[in-house]
């Protein structure tokens, strides 16, 4: 590419970028914000251990089971469109929770804008890494991964500020200004573009799959704070998760579209960064949740002081992803994410060894930062890495399988984390963790809770581990083909 060709792709890819960010602020700040007005939420619907978890797990799960749905439909009709039906779609949804009667249509609008969500996540990478030239896109992919990280650090605060304030609706109606701005920006900036070509087609049954095997595997998760790991419910949830997930393998291998296309795991550090994607977000993306609880649940702390309280991990996610280019330029991506998945495995131990009933402070930042700063590190390391050098009608699916692959894992950290860390209370005392009123009900159950706690971190913890090994087992890819790749420099045509 000629320098005035580089300079006007340049030109459009940060324009393009200003919107991918704003979008991401826009999802981030929902999340993240709601994080700390669940107990509030909670409390305003008397909604039970049930609900309270499906407030947050029908958009995760929502969201992950249409991902690839949506990057396969982007990459055959445009990206534009379906990039700007998603805002629409995101926004108008915000408007109608903060009218939501109950507790469960709140959990049905939530499966709506999590459709809206899918939409945006799904082709958002995508359009950076058609719009930026490649030894550009690492510094444009860090940007916009800092940009889910000012959301993390605006969010709590605002969120517990809008809740203590003016009620829990306008944890929801916030979005809708900054989405309406985002809709009209979007629509000036994105280019006019139209189907990438490539395969055309949905895979319906392996969509259901996705569907059933996930909802089974959560129902099951779910279900464990209030009936146990015994409980039919339970066991019959994990069960169907186990004997549908070799199904779905073999109707993909079989499938002229499939949701997963796994010849893409003829190339082991592709299947090793989806791997170590999974883990990371496992170990890693109920952290601001179960923080931000516990200074609530077990130190009574309304939600202001809670979201102030987990600032600090969102700060260090930000700043590491902002100076993600810097590194990039000294630093291979693989020493990157091995760098990345260590810290965040340190500051996971951290708060293992020093979370009780009276902690002070100065421990939990520690553990924070060290798992902002592994998270800002490595997020953006290994989507660059996982998405570098896709040909341009591959990129949609390419990246929405990669969001899949995460939101599977940030869904599992979400149910895991919500079920286990109240598995040592009596199950009549579970619902007061939730609603932020176990401090005043029952203090003598608060030491149950700290266990509870405790065996939460040191499950995630172990998980994080297991991802510094696969971020170990990584190495330069040299050799797979597959259809609807491009080959890079030195190399033959890679699987991704």
């Amino acid at each position: 590419m000629s320098g005035s060709g580089e300079v006007a792709q340049l030109h459009y890819a940060w324009r393009a970028l200003s919107v991918v960010s704003m979008a991401s602020i826009l999802t981030a700040l929902g999340s993240s914000s709601l994080n700390v007005a669940l107990p509030e939420v909670v409390r305003h619907f008397g909604a039970g251990a049930t609900a309270a978890n499906w407030i947050l797990l029908s958009f995760m799960l929502t969201n992950t089971v249409l991902m690839v749905t949506f990057g396969r439909l982007a990459d055959m009709f445009g990206r534009r469109t379906m990039y700007l039906l998603g805002l629409a779609t995101y926004t108008a949804t915000s408007l109608l929770l903060g009218f939501s009667p109950g507790a469960w249509f709140l959990v049905g609008l939530r499966v709506i804008q999590a459709a809206g969500g899918a939409m945006l996540l799904t082709n958002s990478a995508a359009l950076l890494a058609d719009a930026f030239p490649s030894r550009h896109l690492g510094r444009g992919m860090g940007i916009y991964i800092a940009s889910f990280s000012v959301a993390q650090l605006v969010g709590p605060t605002l969120g517990g500020f809008l809740t203590q304030r003016f009620g829990w609706q306008w944890v929801f109606w916030y979005n809708v200004p900054i989405g309406l701005v985002c809709l009209a920006w979007g629509a000036v900036v994105l280019r006019k573009v139209g189907s990438q070509g490539g395969d055309r087609g949905i895979d319906v049954p392996g969509n259901l799959l996705v569907l059933v095997s996930l909802g089974s595997l959560l129902i099951g998760l779910s279900e464990v704070g209030d009936r146990g790991w015994g409980d039919p419910v339970v066991i019959v949830g994990l069960a169907a998760f186990a004997l549908l997930v070799p199904l779905f393998i073999t109707v993909e291998r079989r499938s002229a579209h499939p949701v997963v296309d796994v010849r893409l795991f003829r190339d082991p550090p592709f299947a090793l960064g989806l791997l170590t994607s999974f883990l990371n977000a496992v170990s890693r993306m109920a952290v601001i949740l179960l923080i931000a609880l516990f200074y609530q649940a077990v130190h009574g702390e309304d939600p202001v002081s809670a979201g102030l309280k987990v600032l600090p991990l969102p700060v260090a996610a930000m700043i590491a992803s902002a100076c993600s280019g810097v590194l990039h330029a000294k630093l291979s991506p693989r020493t990157i994410i091995l760098l990345g998945t260590s810290v965040g495995t340190l500051g996971l131990t951290v708060l293992l060894l020093e979370i009780s009933v009276d902690v002070g402070y100065p421990p939990i930042v520690c553990g924070l930062v060290l798992i902002g700063a592994g998270s800002g590190m490595f997020l953006p390391a290994n989507t660059t890495a996982l998405l570098d050098g896709v040909l341009p009608h591959r990129i949609g699916i390419v990246n929405a399988m990669r969001l899949m692959i995460q939101n599977t894992g940030v869904v599992v950290s979400a149910a895991l984390a919500m079920s286990v860390v109240t598995s040592p209370l009596p199950a009549g005392l579970r619902n007061h963790v939730f609603d932020g009123t176990i401090s005043r009900v029952a203090p003598q159950a608060l030491t149950q809770l700290v266990t509870g706690y405790r065996l939460t971190l040191l499950v995630m913890t172990v998980i994080s581990a297991l991802s510094v090994v696969a971020s170990l087992g990584r190495h330069p890819a040299v050799g797979d083909t597959a259809e609807g790749c491009r080959p890079s420099e030195g190399t033959v045509a890679r699987t991704v």
